[in-house]
């Protein structure tokens, strides 16, 4: 199979950039996280181009193999996004190794991720620290998506950029870089969740992509 456009590395091998997003349980805050920059990376991009951008999560305390929450999954029908197939996995090393770019709930994930090594640093961030720094970049001096190295190119500089911005625009409060856990609450306070990823997540993937959502 041809790579998509952008996409060919050495040897005609294709280039991607692994998202992984990582929350506790890996069955409430981090697939909805999942699906909902799949599906709006597919939106944004096509099936083709968004291929280069691989999103995956897991969960500090995983529950390998287990089904995601039923108001998670409803939550991710109401944004039009697809929750099936979808089994939760304990976070591995091999899976921080792979990771370009880690988004975890809150602050003490981050910490757990960065401790297991790896050099995961300064590719490591909260959802909302990231979304915080991506609006202070000017997407004028990120690579074009449509260039040689497409959209995986501008997500790797949109990381290296963010890391260098990070000791400067630091949260008003710790509470405003942190989701907070919905597991065992009724539907409504999942909507409110699933509103707070969806709101965070719209300016880092119209960064990754260069395109904004649609109106």
């Amino acid at each position: 199979m041809t790579p998509p456009d952008g996409l060919s590395g050495e040897h005609g091998i294709p280039q991607v950039f692994r998202i992984l997003h990582v929350s506790t349980g890996n069955v409430c805050r981090s697939p909805i996280t999942e699906r909902l920059t799949r599906h709006a990376l597919v939106d944004r991009l096509g099936d083709r181009r968004a291929g280069g951008l691989v999103v995956e999560s897991a969960g500090t305390w995983g529950h390998e193999g287990a089904p995601m929450e039923e108001h998670a999954a409803a939550v991710l029908y109401e944004y039009g996004a697809d929750p099936s197939g979808f089994l939760g996995r304990e976070l591995l090393d091999e899976h921080v190794i792979r990771a370009d770019l880690v988004l975890t709930a809150t602050r003490d994930h981050r910490a757990q991720v960065i401790s297991m090594g790896h050099s995961a640093g300064l590719r490591t961030f909260t959802l909302k620290e990231f979304t915080r720094l991506v609006r202070a970049i000017d997407p004028a001096t990120l690579p074009d998506p449509d260039g040689e190295g497409g959209v995986v190119e501008r997500a790797r500089a949109l990381v290296r950029a963010a890391a260098a911005l990070r000791g400067w625009l630091l949260a008003p409060s710790a509470e405003a870089d942190e989701v907070y856990d919905p597991y065992g609450a009724p539907i409504t306070y999942f909507r409110s969740v699933g509103e707070e990823i969806h709101t965070a997540l719209d300016p880092v993937v119209t960064a990754l992509t260069g395109v904004p959502a649609r109106t």
